[in-house]
């Protein structure tokens, strides 16, 4: 086989590929060859049926096995021998489409390789990490919060009438034309108005209702709901009130406490203390993630395949085209527009990606085995019920097992990078942080 350069201009590069008539020859006479011991003929014994005869028979379809192995083969001995690492999949393209047996076959090959990545001396970058201390203010916070959701209910005086928030305890027939359903009825069911149990429209006709007063509520099944026999049709609920009662935060003392599992006050106030600090280290690992790939765009530069930059520039535009257009679900649209503004940020996106995708293979950087189940068991908690539908999903399908590794990746190598850098920590107040935060969606 032959090779010859046709094309070397930038990142770009075209070769013309010849595999001769007797290599291809070859290859078809060495498949029959290693499938002769196991193929059986009539008249013939198992393994001695002749070249010609299973040439005759068999030789078209190893003729097309044989030469995509010949390319196949040809393009990975070009890619060891080069160093070039494709940025996407090569083109390959017979160029003699009329081609016949016993003749060259012509290969055009041609793609775009990954550009050479400066080595960066990581110690260089200088980082500041931000530090929250969770102070009395924000535990308090954070425990009028917890003692909020930890609410009871007292009766109202009687003749109040509920409001949203209140608790209503009632009794209640549901009826279809007349009739009672299954699953239509309760006795001293309590519903807070405006949480949103009930299907759409229920809540807001109690609003008003007092202690001792019946009221029929009237209401259409959502057409999507889940009891096919219910959907779309409406209902009468016949509703005994039997008491209204309005909501009272707990109080913050030692019972709180050991309603959210704490032995005590006192220790409910460092766990939330420790939960507040989590959070505030999580906040500030974004800032200070961000901090770097600012540096990292800034100080890194290198030439970038233009294929990779239009591909991300499109999805950009696609990605933001359906934030604009909330009410499109499909993708049978228009194609988006890409404008300036996409193709900037996906430069800077590809640049990023190959750069972090550098360091972390020169750092033999690894997601394993136990990183990638356990992000796919968190993604697999949103589909209750499908969980394990969505696993063989995952496991079926390499382009989503790439989508949940990524990040991963990404995460463990700005991780690598921290541990390399110059970080300095600089205590700041909650406020702060919250504006550092704010500021990275504005960006």
């Amino acid at each position: 086989m032959s090779v010859t350069e046709t094309l070397n201009d930038g990142l770009k590069r075209g070769y013309q590929l010849i595999i001769t008539a007797q290599e291809l020859e070859g290859k078809v006479h060495e498949k029959l060859e290693e499938a002769r011991p196991e193929i059986e003929m009539k008249g013939f014994r198992k393994g001695k049926v002749p070249l010609p005869l299973l040439k005759k028979q068999f030789g078209q379809r190893l003729l097309g096995e044989a030469l995509q192995e010949t390319i196949d083969g040809a393009m990975n001995a070009h890619f060891e021998a080069s160093g070039d690492r494709p940025a996407m999949q090569p083109e390959v393209k017979m160029t003699n489409e009329d081609w016949q047996e016993g003749e060259d076959v012509h290969i055009e090959l041609s793609y775009e390789k990954l550009p050479e990545i400066p080595e960066l001396d990581l110690s260089g970058v200088t980082l500041d990490r931000m530090v929250v201390k969770a102070g009395d203010a924000e535990i308090d916070e954070a425990l009028t919060s917890l003692a909020e959701n930890a609410q009871n209910f007292e009766d109202r005086k009687k003749g109040t009438k509920a409001k949203d928030g209140d608790q209503v305890v009632f009794d209640f027939v549901g009826r279809i034309d007349g009739e009672a359903f299954d699953g239509g009825s309760a006795e001293d069911f309590p519903l807070v108005l405006g949480s949103g149990q009930f299907i759409p429209g229920f809540e807001e006709q109690l609003v008003g209702v007092k202690a001792g007063e019946e009221k029929d509520v009237t209401v259409s099944f959502p057409t999507d709901y889940g009891a096919a026999e219910l959907a779309g049709r409406e209902a009468v609920f016949s509703c005994t009130i039997k008491a209204v009662k309005a909501p009272k935060a707990a109080e913050i003392d030692d019972d709180l406490a050991k309603r959210y599992g704490a032995d005590d006050l006192a220790a409910l106030k460092a766990q939330v203390a420790e939960r507040l600090e989590a959070e505030y280290t999580g906040a500030a690992r974004a800032v200070m993630k961000r901090g770097l790939l600012d540096k990292l765009d800034e100080i890194a530069s290198f030439d970038l395949p233009p294929s990779l930059v239009e591909a991300e520039a499109k999805q950009i535009a696609h990605q933001l085209w359906h934030e604009e257009h909330p009410e499109v679900q499909g993708h049978d649209h228009g194609e988006a527009e890409v404008t300036e503004e996409h193709t900037k940020l996906a430069e800077r996106r590809v640049k990023l990606g190959l750069l972090l995708a550098e360091i972390g293979r020169k750092a033999e950087v690894e997601v394993t085995d136990a990183e990638m189940t356990q992000a796919v068991m968190n993604q697999a908690r949103q589909y209750p019920g499908q969980e394990r539908a969505f696993f063989d999903f995952v496991n079926q399908n390499a382009q989503m097992r790439q989508q949940i590794q990524a990040p991963i990746f990404e995460d463990k190598v700005v991780d690598h990078i921290f541990e390399q850098a110059t970080v300095t920590e600089k205590e700041v107040s909650k406020e702060d942080l919250e504006k550092a935060v704010e500021a990275l969606d504005e960006e």
